[in-house]
């Protein structure tokens, strides 16, 4: 195994100043546990199905232990509890404001004992007590190829792209910061725009490559170390990871 992103810095956030490097526990026999997750979604949940299908399946070394969500009623949380996944829902009015509810969040991922945070088709930014509990350890994918068309959900991006004419369009798994869409970049998946695509046709070809690119991230994230310069990002994986 390798190693496992470790806190950010207190205080700070990736991509502020400075070089960190965020450190597991080294070939510790505690990483052949899979890492636990907290899945966040508004949807349909897709995202989170391919997540969770790849834990089941031991394609990536980790576990959705919670799946949380602003709308309680969405399919993202239906699909949970069918898949007897631990399960919170809380609406912004309902916790008394945006802060109250981003700090019951992040209760339940602690709860939990979520080490990592993913954004799986979640609407809303991440502030407060979710951001400053799990800085660094946060993950959002974004479907386009940032730092193009960023600061829109779904299908801005699609549409943004078609309407732009470029060539490839994509997605991206990048780290949360306080800026939306603007945290260093962990890897992306691109995709042809065909010459007679309108934006569903596209949004459907970068969903798919989502459900490849995620789990894909959260496993390199379980078993390398991850290393964090300004933008940049590397993972330094051992031998046989």
């Amino acid at each position: 195994m390798g190693r496992r992103p470790g806190p950010a810095d207190p205080g700070q956030h990736p991509g502020g100043p400075g070089n960190r490097v965020r450190r597991g526990a080294g070939r510790d026999p505690a990483l052949s546990k899979p890492l636990p997750l907290a899945v966040l979604v508004s949807g349909r949940g897709s995202n989170l199905q391919a997540i969770a299908d790849a834990c089941r399946q031991r394609k990536i070394l980790a576990e959705v232990r919670i799946v949380i969500s602003n709308r309680p009623d969405c399919r993202g949380i239906e699909f949970a509890r069918q898949a007897g996944i631990e399960t919170f829902a809380l609406g912004r009015i309902r916790a008394g404001g945006r802060a109250a509810q981003m700090a019951g969040f992040a209760d339940a991922a602690g709860a939990a004992g979520a080490e990592l945070v993913v954004l799986a088709g979640f609407d809303r930014l991440v502030s407060g007590a979710l951001l400053d509990r799990f800085a660094g350890r946060i993950i959002n994918i974004h479907p386009s190829l940032l730092p193009a068309f960023a600061g829109a959900m779904a299908p801005g991006p699609q549409s943004a792209a078609v309407d732009a004419g470029v060539k490839y369009a994509g997605c991206t798994v990048h780290l949360v910061t306080d800026e939306p869409d603007a945290g260093p970049i962990l890897d992306q998946a691109i995709v042809r725009v065909c010459d007679n695509d309108d934006p569903q046709r596209l949004a459907e070809r970068i969903l798919a490559a989502e459900h490849r690119l995620l789990p894909s991230v959260i496993d390199r994230l379980a078993r390398c170390e991850l290393r964090v310069v300004g933008q940049r990002t590397t993972f330094s994986c051992m031998p046989g990871d």
